[in-house]
């Protein structure tokens, strides 16, 4: 633990240190969020934060390879630069789009490239946990299936970066979550617990924490395609490269009611179930409209609860807290299902509730009759 406790900080320290460099080249050649009709901020902001994010995950990743623990393995050294190696593609694919805006079609070519990168290498989904039973993936269905998994998880953590420091928040939540399973499914399964979705999670939980800094309302720089599609591949392939690491014929039920066979596909689905969500309503409003699932609107999520009354900083945290709620209530039940993570969980429920739909209730209350 102390070791990626030492990663996380390096993590978190270099984003936070290379961030204003990286701004002050933007401002130099001209990356520059400009404001159009869709967006939220008042000024011109310069991007690269993407850039930032990725020298501070490389950092710990290096630093990692050189610590007793975690560079001990060679299936962890090898996947963690199988995966850096992609991220430095997407990175450069949004660091292009910020300055030139490239079209869809070959962004979405950059982002297949990146997929490639890494399954080509052996960082696939192997099997896919059930209730009852887990199944083995033949190598076609494990590259289609890892792939789809890459490019869906990058497109929608780049739909929800919208706000000042909700992508890096929301990205940042949902690794501490990823990372606090997988180290404990080791510890409570007795596997090595030096594992490559372990050390990605904590880089990328540090690199979000430095980053935001950097990107909290006012924000002093965004971090761009480069960044959101960055942390959707870096979050993907944490959860991906897990079931190539552990032997899913020795997974079983821990005494603290751990459901490690079903957790794996669970805490995924409550990771990104709000950027998914935003991802597939937009592609079915914008079909019905009649418009490419691609060409930009103002009625993401995130624009939803500014229109409810909330202002950016509250509704970041409204998005944070739904997040919150998802990744670690699945763990929470997995860990502890009784009545007192019940009743908590229901408090929490209620009080997400009440913070996202109390300015309009209040609204009503307040109009004349």
């Amino acid at each position: 633990m102390r070791e990626y406790l030492l990663v996380l900080l390096t993590a978190a320290m270099a984003t936070y240190l290379t961030g204003g460099l990286w701004r002050r080249i933007a401002l130099r050649v001209g990356a520059v969020a400009q404001v159009r009709d869709r967006d939220v901020h008042a000024v011109p902001i310069p991007y690269f934060g993407g850039v930032a994010i990725l020298l501070g995950i490389a950092v710990a990743f290096l630093l990692a390879a050189q610590l007793p623990f975690l560079g001990r393995l060679e299936i962890v050294r090898h996947d963690s630069l199988v995966i850096l190696a992609a991220g430095a593609v997407i990175c450069l694919v949004g660091v292009v789009d910020d300055i030139i805006d490239l079209p869809a079609i070959v962004k979405f070519a950059g982002q297949v490239l990146a997929a490639g990168i890494v399954v080509l290498n052996g960082v696939r989904m192997y099997w896919i946990p059930l209730p009852n039973s887990i199944i083995s993936l033949d190598t076609a269905s494990s590259v289609l299936i890892t792939a789809f998994l890459i490019v869906l998880c990058a497109n929608a953590i780049n739909f929800i970066d919208g706000l000042d420091g909700l992508a890096a928040g929301v990205v940042a939540i949902g690794a501490a979550a990823c990372f606090l399973y997988t180290y404990l499914l080791a510890y409570e399964q007795d596997f090595v617990r030096a594992t490559t979705a372990s050390l990605v999670t904590a880089a990328l939980t540090g690199a979000c924490l430095g980053f935001l800094p950097h990107n909290w309302f006012p924000a002093r720089m965004f971090m761009g395609d480069s960044g959101a599609l960055l942390l959707g591949l870096m979050l993907a392939t944490s959860t991906i490269s897990l079931t190539g690491q552990i032997d899913s014929s020795q997974l079983r039920s821990g005494e603290g009611g751990l459901l490690p066979a079903l957790l794996p596909i669970l805490l995924p689905l409550s990771i990104f179930a709000l950027p998914v969500l935003d991802l597939v309503l937009a592609y079915v409003r914008r079909t019905i409209a009649g418009r490419w699932w691609f060409v930009a609107d103002k009625q993401h999520l995130h624009h939803r609860l500014l229109q409810l009354g909330h202002s950016q900083p509250r509704a970041v945290f409204i998005m944070y807290l739904w997040t919150g709620l998802l990744s670690f209530g699945v763990i929470v039940l997995g860990l502890y299902a009784n009545r007192w993570t019940l009743t908590l969980l229901a408090v929490v429920l209620v009080v997400a509730l009440a913070a996202t739909f109390g300015p309009r209730m209040v609204r009503r209350r307040r109009r004349p009759a």
